[in-house]
């Protein structure tokens, strides 16, 4: 586990140089060429890396506290309404998952609907979740939850459908030979081998829970998250182009955080998955 995580760390700081040596690479060789294009390589538009970090360490607003505390607390805001709607998301898509492979009527009559649920672009969708959150008294930031959770459920939803239908014919016939009840046979045979699909659509789905949570933010009006954040530094790009690369690359971290705990989650389970596997077919002496 620790030589799989040294190997992560330095995997990501190789990308991070290498994306820094690309930008300030573009932005050298185009200067020198007089090029401007496909990007002007001015530092109003690209500025330089070491500027969008120093960025973080001032003041966000004179005599404010530094920028990289105030989009900190952001990003934790940010986080709380992703992963509300990450959990509510992913129970709503396993729920519907099994739902689908108990009954067939069930996913010919509802999967049609939930594909074209995708179709619906979410800036469409969240002005209409927001103004109906307010007429019920829903609190803003549970109702910027359920907007994530609209991004979250439809991964969950495929990759369950086709993890719990991924156990072989023969042992489904051997749990009814057993005469395991429907039940027992989804737990104990149909749920462990439909684990690796489910992780794999919630590292999606916590991506995209973020994404929801920021996209929410904007017509919700919401202060205190990144999306009100981002609005206002897009707002100001001209005059401060760092800020909006700084709140940029701290949105990208946050994204980067969550998918990383759910990571964290799926190699332990997978790491107790082997040791009981080891314990079962263990001969006693």
């Amino acid at each position: 586990m620790n030589r799989r995580l040294a190997r992560s760390g330095i995997s990501i700081v190789a990308v991070i140089a290498a994306f820094i040596v690309l930008w300030e690479g573009y932005k050298l060789v185009w200067t020198a060429l007089g090029w401007e294009i496909p990007v002007s390589p001015d530092n109003r538009t690209m500025p330089h890396t070491w500027d969008i970090l120093l960025t973080l360490f001032r003041p966000a607003q004179r005599n404010g506290p530094p920028l990289i505390l105030v989009e900190a607390l952001a990003a934790l805001m940010t986080l709380r309404e992703a992963f509300v709607g990450f959990v509510v998301g992913g129970a709503i898509g396993f729920g519907l998952g099994v739902l689908f492979v108990r009954s067939r009527t069930s996913e010919r009559a509802f999967m049609p609907y939930v594909v074209a649920s995708q179709t619906v672009p979410i800036l469409a969708i969240a002005p209409m979740v927001v103004v109906w959150g307010g007429r019920l008294d829903i609190p803003q930031w549970l109702t910027i939850s359920i907007i994530a959770a609209y991004l979250t459920f439809f991964p969950v939803v495929i990759n369950t459908l086709r993890g719990l239908r991924s156990p072989q014919p023969t042992a489904m016939e051997l749990m009814r030979s057993y005469a395991s009840s429907p039940r027992e046979t989804l737990w104990k045979l149909q749920v462990p081998a439909a684990m690796p699909y489910i992780f794999t659509a919630l590292k999606v789905s916590a991506a995209a829970s973020v994404i929801g949570a920021i996209v929410g933010e904007l017509p919700a009006g919401f202060r205190g998250g990144l999306g009100r954040d981002l609005l206002q530094f897009s707002q100001q790009f001209t005059a401060a182009p760092e800020k909006l690369f700084a709140a940029v690359l701290i949105a990208g971290l946050a994204g980067m955080l969550f998918v990383g705990l759910v990571t964290l989650a799926e190699h332990r389970w997978v790491a107790a998955s082997r040791r009981q596997g080891s314990e079962i077919t263990r001969v006693p002496a």
